[in-house]
């Protein structure tokens, strides 16, 4: 019942026409009145913030606001893996044979997730790490390693919340939310880096034209709380994360080759 009551609930608000009117507000100066709130309720740490909070024109430029430079230092070597955001881990672990994997419950399968089975088997028993970004994190996306992205497609149209309610109760939303599927390719690996949009605002902006990607180097934002996807083909990843809350550039992890 909780189940079919929040979906019916997200439903009948999460459509085209409240997503666009919820992004021309935030995006308004009229949304200028809602910063000394939003920044006490989500307890944002302006202290990183490049600008203060007086200069924000808008609730969406606090939201995807740029950090000082010094604010987020970079695990250094070669084969070692980055947190491409600001978040927490909400699942990580071994992808299971038939490409699957559970999140809250829910079984999501890598085949809808990346919009092809054939790319979904290549990461059969390989690893996945999710992190979910609240309204609170810094929302910029870097580059967890040093890559070259030889493909980056757009699925999905609709979007469930990404939050612990969305997870649960959601139809599938880190398999159907509208998504960006981008695959880095590191010497013989290939990593596949999924971007999901949270519910109304669907915004993933590609900042980083170049196909060439550096470590911790920013290449896109998300409007709003949003959740990034990492998958690793088998035998390639070696996880070294331990806590669940992850800043940009903290080593998550390392290749083994």
């Amino acid at each position: 019942m909780k189940r079919k009551m929040f979906q019916l609930c997200i439903e009948l608000t999460n459509r085209k026409w409240s997503s666009f009117l919820i992004k021309q507000f935030a995006k308004s100066k009229a949304s200028r009145l809602l910063i000394p709130t939003f920044i006490k309720t989500f307890q944002l740490n302006m202290d990183e913030s490049f600008y203060d909070k007086k200069d924000f024109k808008s609730l969406h430029a606090l939201f995807t606001r740029p950090l000082k430079t010094d604010v987020r230092p970079v695990a250094a070597g070669q084969n070692i893996v980055v947190s491409p955001v600001d978040g927490v881990c909400e699942e990580r672990g071994i992808i299971e044979e038939g490409a699957t994997f559970k999140v809250k419950g829910q079984l999501y399968s890598l085949s809808d997730m990346l919009g092809s089975e054939h790319e979904g088997r290549k990461y059969e028993e390989g690893y996945y790490v999710i992190f979910y970004l609240s309204p609170r994190d810094y929302h910029r996306i870097h580059s967890p390693f040093e890559c070259i992205v030889k493909e980056s497609k757009l699925l999905g149209n609709r979007s469930y919340p990404v939050n612990q309610l969305g997870l649960l109760y959601g139809k599938q939303p880190l398999s159907l939310n509208y998504r960006q599927v981008n695959y880095l390719y590191r010497n013989n690996n290939v990593t596949a880096m999924i971007e999901v949009g949270a519910m109304n605002i669907n915004t993933i902006v590609r900042t980083k034209k170049e196909a060439d990607w550096d470590k911790a180097e920013e290449v896109g934002h998300f409007s709003f709380g949003s959740t990034v996807i990492l998958l690793f083909e088998k035998n390639s990843f070696h996880p070294t994360l331990t806590q669940l809350e992850v800043k940009m550039g903290e080593e998550i992890g390392h290749f083994t080759s």
